[in-house]
């Protein structure tokens, strides 16, 4: 697994340096499959296709997550990352604000799974994605 890549590319979007699609990008062109999320211990976990795991801390604050549930302010925040209006920091400030507890990205399966606090989710998918 590049370990190399995954603290890079996690450092630069924390940093609000890069968009999604970039991430997503340069997590595949490793072998990245997917990566799980975790806010309330600041962590993220990279699936390779193989089966090799990898946890990184997020650089991030571990951030207090609301106790209720808002697809509708997940959605308003998905839509500024999506349009580049909001960068991954204040993505995760909205998220955590909104009642997102984690989140699973699957890169291959171009969709992202939202989970609340309650078992609560909400499932987007990627801009273009086919059902």
């Amino acid at each position: 697994m590049n370990v190399t890549v995954i603290h890079e590319t996690l450092a630069k979007s924390q940093a609000g340096e890069l968009i999604f699609p970039e991430v997503v990008r340069r997590l595949m062109e490793v072998g990245i499959e997917s990566y799980f999320c975790d806010l309330a211990n600041g962590a993220e976990t990279f699936y390779q296709i193989d089966g090799e795991t990898h946890t990184e801390k997020m650089i991030l604050p571990v951030m207090p997550i609301a106790e209720e549930f808002s697809s509708a302010d997940l959605v308003a925040a998905i839509r500024g990352a999506q349009a580049d209006t909001i960068r991954y920091p204040e993505f995760m400030k909205r998220s955590a604000a909104a009642g997102v507890i984690a989140y699973w990205a699957f890169l291959t399966g171009r969709k992202v799974i939202y989970f609340g606090r309650k078992g609560e989710l909400h499932i987007e998918k990627f801009p273009g994605a086919k059902s």
